[in-house]
């Protein structure tokens, strides 16, 4: 459960990701850890996925792919975890075995390539950069369409690339966080509403949804506390969130869309269809250029809020770890936070949201 080193190593992972990311020089040579979960699922779906079975056996056999991907990845984080050493060695360790699950600065990026260029008025740059994070048909986006879908993404892919991975990291330490990434690497390849995966998609889906209940709902209301509007952002939170169509996304996007007085979600058209969603915060007008490099400027100021509480709370609980290197109060109770987002498509639109 919760304890310094543990809170401490994801420190230390979100320090690295937002120093160094994850280098291209390096993902050229081995990947990175969701490619490779990616293709053990992709072995699942091609081995277990028979179209000419019925829902029920799909399901099953979706099942039995998400478990066994969920409890691969767990166990490798268990066992380097029962390999490392304790104390602050450790912790440095397991934050460095870490760092390539959290994917603050890879998100960060790749909104800012579509803010940067939308601000200075090159909407081909911008629809280009988009395209990278969403599965929306740039072709039909304008300036206001193309900021709201950069929006969107960059406040539901903090919960998910950011601070779901710390969240469960810092309760469970390695085990936590290569499971959580397996969850929602899952949720991205199979769990969307197609033919093919909507049977053998559900366990996916539904698993995603249970584990980011807490981290999507604390994102949100991160993201309130360090807006210049906290008391709008939270009531706007709390009064649009329940009608996103995802049972997690609407808490940031609302959030968001209540900091920037902006309108999220609402219709949006794919290659094949439209989807008419209900706007959150639909008064507020449409968000432009400028919102977005607003939304980033607070997405970094919640990143530093988000490292100063993990920081106190590793201090504050230093003391009572048994690995920290100081003995132990006796008399005091022991108390037991779409990566990839360059290579794959945020989990927002895999869904075929």
């Amino acid at each position: 459960m919760l304890s310094g080193n543990s809170v401490a190593a994801m420190l230390i992972a979100l320090a690295l990701d937002a120093m160094i990311g994850w280098p291209d020089s390096v993902y050229l040579r081995i990947g990175h850890p969701v490619t490779w979960l990616g293709r053990l699922i992709d072995l699942g779906d091609r081995g277990l996925n028979r179209e000419d079975a019925s829902s029920l056996v799909r399901r099953i056999a979706g099942s039995v792919c998400a478990c066994f991907t969920i409890c691969v990845a767990a166990g490798v984080g268990l066992i380097a975890a029962r390999l490392l050493p304790g104390g602050w060695i450790g912790s440095v360790l397991t934050g460095g075995l870490a760092w390539p699950l959290v994917a603050a600065r890879s998100l960060n990026d790749h909104v800012a390539a579509v803010a940067n260029p939308l601000a200075d008025g090159d909407l081909s740059d911008a629809r280009r950069a988009v395209s990278m994070i969403v599965g929306r048909n740039p072709d039909l986006l304008d300036e206001a369409g193309i900021a709201r879908a950069a929006a969107e993404s960059l406040a539901e892919n903090t919960s998910d690339g950011v601070i779901a991975p710390l969240f469960w990291g810092a309760l469970f330490g390695l085990p936590g966080i290569a499971a959580y990434k397996a969850i929602n690497t899952l949720d991205s390849m199979i769990g969307h509403r197609t033919p093919r995966h909507e049977a053998f998609g559900w366990a996916a889906a539904r698993i995603d949804d249970v584990a980011n209940l807490a981290p999507a709902r604390l994102t949100g209301l991160m993201f309130a506390v360090v807006s210049r509007r906290p008391l709008i952002a939270l009531r706007t939170m709390w009064r649009d969130a329940r009608f996103h169509r995802s049972p997690n996304a609407g808490w940031p996007e609302a959030a968001f869309a209540g900091a920037l007085d902006i309108r999220l979600s609402g219709p949006r058209a794919y290659a094949d269809r439209v989807a008419n969603e209900p706007w959150l915060n639909g008064d507020a007008p449409d968000p432009q250029a400028q919102d977005l490099l607003h939304g980033l400027a607070l997405y970094r100021r919640m990143l530093a809020a988000l490292a100063v509480v993990m920081a106190t709370i590793s201090v504050l609980s230093g003391h009572h770890d048994p690995h920290s290197g100081e003995p132990p109060d006796c008399t005091a109770s022991r108390p037991s936070i779409t990566h990839c987002v360059g290579h794959t498509r945020l989990a927002d639109e895999t869904q075929g949201s």
